[in-house]
Parts: C-alpha cells; structure tokens; sequence
C-alpha cells in the first residue's frame, strides 16, 4: 500500500481506533498474563535505563520517611529531605508502569500516554499545594502558597527545556558528534510552546501595565482600584486557563488523528536507530495487570509522600530556603527526575526524537493542562490562584522559549548547545536563591514599604 493511501485509510478510520489498539504493540508483548511478584520486582528493578535503575536504590527511604511522618513529627527537615529523596524512586516506577503500558499501545498514542502518567505526579503536587493554601499575603512561611504554585509552574517548563534538553543534547553529543532531529517535531513543539507562554503570561502584562492607574480607594467615578485590578486579573487568569486547556485537547486530537502521519513515521525510524534496541526489546515486561499493579502503588505512595512534602514547606522556607528557589529549583527536579533520566538514556541511545518528545511534551502539557487545572481546582475551591507571575519568572519563561527556539531551528544538536543550556539553567538556579521571598518584595504588587522596613533582607 502507498504511503498516500495508508495515510488517508488512517483518516478514515474512528478516533478511538487509533488510541485503543485491537492488538498489543510487539515492542510491549510481555508474553505473560496476569500478575507474577518475581517477574513484577524483576522487571521494575530493571527500569526504563541503567541510570534509572540505579534510582531504585533509594526506596528504603519510602518506608522511613511514612514511619518518620508518624513516629517524629518534631523533625520537619528530616521528613521533608527524606520525602523528597523517596519521590524519585516512587516517580520513576510510575513513569516507567506508564511507559511500559505505552509501549503496548501505538506510537504516537503511546508518547502522549506517557507523557500524562509521568505529568500526573506535577498534577498531584499542584492540587496538594492549592488545596494547602490558607492566607493570600505573606511567603509561605504564612501558608500563601500561591507564589510556591507559580514558581513550580514556570520551573517544572524550564526544567525540562533548560536541564532535560541541555542533558540530551550534552550527553547524546558525547556519543555522537551531532545528532539530527525531524524539523516537524522541532517546529509544531516550540511553537506550541510559544503559544502557551503567550497564554500564560497575559495576565501578568494586564496586571503590570494597569498597576500604575489603580487608586487605593474608590473615588468619584474613578472605581479602578487595585481591588479591583486583582479582580479582573483572576478572573483573566480563569478564562485563560479554559482556552489553554482547550488547546491541549484540540493538541491531544491533533496527535491522535496522526497514527499514520510524519510523528509515526518519525518515532519508528528513531526506534530503528536504537543502538541499544536488541537488548531493549528482549527485556522482560510487565504484563497489562503488572501495570496497572504498578501505577496503583505508585501513585498511593506519590501522593503520601507529597502530602508529606507540602505540610513541611512552612520549616523548610524557615530554615532559609526561598520561596523562589523552592518552587523554581527543588520540586520541578524532584517530580521530573526519573523521566529527564530516561529522556537522556534516549539520547545517549541515539533516539533524540523520542528524547525531544519527552523534553519538549511535558512543557506543552505543564503549560497547557496542569497550570490551567491548579487555577480552576482554585476557582472550585474557592482560593484566588491566578497566572500573574513574577516580572522575574516572566524574563525566565520568554528568555527561555526563545534560547530553546533558537537551538531547535537548525535541525540538529551537540554537546556545546547541551553545555550551554545546563549552563544557562544553574545560572537560573543561583539567581533563584537570592530572590527575596514575597513577603519582601514582589515586582508585580507587594508593597516597598515592606522591603523599606527590613532593608536586611
């Protein structure tokens, strides 16, 4: 059959025809049924990459961070570094469930598939974060954790566009001196992106640009008050994230309807220039049972020990840790950690699409899905979580998109353009830590009086 006809068969064929397959994918036959405890510890021993594998190290400190919780509620420091460690080993068996359960469906369905289980613990961390938010003044350190959301918003994009892509590129140049990608991935992913930092910063541009009319107090037929301009801002902010999340869906359809476009075609010949493919196919795999074994306990375990994290952010923003550096920095790496590891094994492998796609699709789907969901779980539960960042976190974003934009453009990679972008993220990292908290200084609102009367910090 020719490509064309192939191609306009798929057309024809239903929506759900292409995401839910009459038959298993060969890459995920597991040739087993039901659920196996030996072969279900041996395979999520074995991960999605050696890197990866070498996490699962760390899962005695799951069991020891629970029982602390419990036993030692005076040690808040404690708890939280050992929650915070225990996520990566509880995040990477639900990425690798969900990539093993992926690898059973169609490519492209496949990806996106993947894409959301390994978003899903950003989700949990976010409406744990909303749901914990108490007062709309102050730092954290006064449960506002709205400025935490936000900077974990604008982080979690930068981390896999700044760090995740810098690793692919750094680590896949080291093996091979330029790899090339498929310019239809580069293109309909950076403009996505584009888009979605355009969404995501118009309220801040509407509150910035209008701060300076407000007046304290109503006055004659002046009644543009800053009451009044936070209104308009959140209420923005919640139209925004509606139309957002509708492009994340039409975006879902767009890639569901292409099983047989440029993306198929692309990901199967990244699959063939595998240097590692032999030995990844005659892995064991888990079964359809196994999986959803596996993403259960995952997820049980990644919501526990986020619950954990979130109640001890007050005495960790305490001890010293900004708020900035918190949210920018610190959950963004832990939530991501597994899945950036797979994304750079990819590269190292030589299959830089499939490591852009999971670089580059977790930033469509923060910006377009999980920032606009934490702002309507707000509306719902009735907490003001709008999308009017920092002019710090807005420079970032742009400044970011834009690097990134640039690097893509030419169809190919290396490891200077990795050097540069890991380069570019720690400087983003210090910078970060010295930020005051916003109890001190906001550039979008907070009074000076406040940075005027502790001028220490």
């Amino acid at each position: 059959m020719s490509h064309s006809n192939h191609h306009s068969s798929g057309e024809r064929q239903p929506l759900l025809h292409n995401i839910i397959p009459t038959h298993i994918h060969p890459d995920g036959e597991s040739g087993r049924s039901g659920f196996h405890l030996k072969h279900f510890l041996n395979v999520a021993w074995r991960s999605g990459s050696n890197a990866a594998k070498y996490v699962n190290l760390l899962w005695p400190l799951v069991p020891v961070a629970i029982i602390l919780h419990y036993a030692t509620p005076g040690l808040p420091l404690t708890i939280f570094a050992l929650s915070y460690i225990g996520m990566i080993p509880v995040a990477n068996l639900l990425g690798f469930a969900g990539q093993e359960f992926a690898r059973k469906m169609p490519k492209v369905s496949g990806i996106l598939i993947e894409t959301a289980f390994g978003s899903i613990v950003e989700i949990i961390l976010f409406i744990i974060l909303i749901a914990k938010h108490k007062s709309a003044h102050g730092s954290s350190e006064h449960g506002n954790l709205i400025p935490v959301i936000q900077a974990a918003i604008l982080g979690s994009i930068l981390t896999n566009l700044l760090l995740c892509l810098g690793g692919c590129f750094f680590v896949g140049g080291l093996r091979q001196q330029t790899q090339r990608f498929h310019a239809s991935i580069s293109e309909v992913g950076t403009g996505l992106l584009s888009v979605a930092g355009f969404g995501l910063l118009i309220p801040s541009a509407y509150y910035s640009a209008l701060k300076g009319s407000t007046v304290p107090v109503a006055i004659g037929h002046h009644v543009f008050t800053e009451a009044k301009l936070q209104y308009n801002t959140l209420k923005i902010s919640q139209v925004t994230s509606i139309l957002l999340m509708i492009a994340f869906a039409i975006f879902i359809w767009y890639n569901a309807r292409s099983q047989h476009s440029i993306f198929d075609e692309v990901l199967e010949q990244d699959e063939h220039h595998d240097l590692d493919r032999e030995s990844d196919l005659a892995k064991p795999k888990f079964t359809f049972t196994e999986c959803a074994v596996a993403l259960v306990l995952a997820l049980v375990l990644v919501t526990l020990l986020a619950v954990f994290l979130v109640e001890r952010i007050e005495d960790v923003v305490e001890s010293g840790v900004p708020d900035q550096f918190l949210g920018l920095i610190l959950l963004p790496f832990v939530e991501k950690a597994a899945e950036h590891l797979t994304a750079v094994d990819e590269a190292w492998d030589g299959q830089i699409n499939f490591a852009l796609f999971h670089c580059i699709g977790p930033s469509i789907q923060t910006a377009l899905f999980n920032a606009p969901l934490v702002v309507i779980v707000g509306w719902i539960l009735g907490k003001d979580m709008d999308l009017n960042f920092e002019i710090f976190m807005i420079v970032l974003l742009v400044m970011s998109i834009f690097v990134v934009g640039n690097f893509l453009r030419d169809g190919e990679s290396n490891y200077l353009e990795g050097a540069l972008l890991l380069i570019v993220y720690t400087i983003i990292a210090v910078a970060s830590w010295y930020y005051p908290n916003p109890d001190v200084a906001a550039s979008n609102g907070s009074e000076l009086l406040q940075a005027i009367r502790h001028p220490e910090l």
